[in-house]
């Protein structure tokens, strides 16, 4: 769901913005006791709020974070957040880049860990030009919307220990594991969920269907969908 939101959006995006660059950022702390997961996710959210605040992130245009939790060998968790960073292309070239390093020392600082963390911070690369802005990155940023936008949880971590499974829905209850910020805050509709919205049976956008689908396919062996541009219909595309 929330990645076919984000698909949606994002020809609008690429109007309003057509040289816009993208980040994924991946933050992490040390695994804790499943018992005080809901604890450690608190500390991390009030981090995030501390990293939104210094001066090198200003210049983010648009933001959407998750939140992923796996299961340690040893029954731990290891949560961590998945930002996909929308910049200006002037963060690559002038003062407000910001180098691995400096990451690492800002998510030490905001998060207020005494060790420090592992940090992976990439650029969503452009790929050759097809000539259709919206095709072109979509593609680009494929392996990062499906990294950002997917499971809380791997099924594998939620059926290997069936106590470790029933304490994870404790931490986590009513705790909300998407985030979006400046010009993203409104493209995932975040507050808009609903049964519906979980099985897929979104009503029609709000205004005029233009005929344009982006498309997906099943791929069996990733156990997952794709994107599969080839099969897009531009507007005015016969059904």
């Amino acid at each position: 769901m929330w990645q076919a939101r984000f698909y949606q959006s994002l020809p609008s995006l690429v109007a309003a913005y057509p040289k816009a660059r993208w980040i994924f950022l991946t933050l992490t702390v040390r695994n804790c006791p499943i018992d005080e997961l809901g604890a450690t996710l608190t500390a991390m959210n009030a981090g995030w709020q501390r990293l939104k605040d210094r001066k090198e992130f200003r210049p983010v245009l648009g933001w959407i974070r998750t939140t992923e939790v796996t299961r340690g060998q040893d029954g731990s968790a290891h949560p961590h957040f998945h930002a996909l960073l929308m910049v200006p292309p002037s963060w690559f070239s002038g003062p407000a880049y910001v180098k691995q390093a400096r990451w690492v020392e800002l998510w030490q600082s905001c998060a207020r860990l005494n060790y420090t963390p592992n940090v992976d911070v990439r650029t969503v690369k452009p790929r050759a030009r097809s000539g259709e802005a919206c095709a072109d990155v979509a593609e680009a940023l494929r392996g990062a919307v499906a990294e950002t936008l997917k499971y809380s949880t791997k099924p594998g971590d939620m059926t290997a220990d069936a106590d470790w499974f029933l304490e994870l829905t404790r931490q986590t209850h009513r705790r909300r594991f998407v985030a979006t910020g400046g010009v993203l805050r409104d493209v995932l509709r975040v507050e808009q969920e609903s049964d519906d919205d979980l099985a897929l049976a979104d009503g029609p956008a709000a205004g005029e269907d233009d005929g344009s689908r982006l498309a997906f396919s099943w791929r069996r062996d990733d156990r997952r969908y794709r994107r599969e541009p080839r099969a897009d219909k531009p507007a005015g595309g016969d059904g």
